[in-house]
């Protein structure tokens, strides 16, 4: 009985300790620098959805000339990008991940101001009106994501 009052404990306290979804949030967001100057670079990150479903339905940074939703998918037998027009579901306190090889934003003429090692500011514009601001980390082209590491 201890045991089982234990377990229970804890799945609680783990129940509590994840991601809030108590409100619309993101986290995990990074900008992966193009390696050519000149090309787009990339933002990614993880959107937790509050108690309500919204739509995802731009992205803005004042860093970038234009940001643009894409997903990568199968056709064919190839890998294809094309571009998310109407927006994104994010189901009530689901997640959506822009994630290396899934959905992505692409981000063209970014400033020269922005460097590795540094900041840039995302805003996401969902359908209720709500918008959401992150502080994404800056990295180079080719390194692993904040976080994660190849062994």
């Amino acid at each position: 009985m201890r045991a089982f009052c234990l377990t229970l404990l804890l799945f609680a306290l783990t129940a509590c300790g994840g991601a809030s979804h108590d409100k619309l949030n993101v986290d995990q967001a990074f900008v992966r620098l193009s390696a050519v100057s000149g090309n787009p670079s990339a933002a990614y990150f993880a959107l937790n959805g509050g108690p309500t479903a919204d739509r995802l339905m731009s992205i803005s940074t004042p860093l970038a000339i234009r940001a643009e939703m894409h997903d990568m998918k199968m056709a064919g037998g190839m890998m294809v990008m094309d571009a998310i027009k109407d927006g994104v579901a994010v189901p009530a306190r689901g997640e959506v991940k822009f994630a290396s090889g899934g959905k992505h934003v692409m981000l063209f003429d970014v400033s020269p101001k922005v460097a590795v090692g540094g900041k840039m500011p995302l805003v996401l514009n969902f359908a209720s009106g709500a918008k959401l601001e992150t502080q994404a980390e800056v990295i180079a082209a080719g390194a692993d994501a904040p976080g994660h590491h190849n062994h």
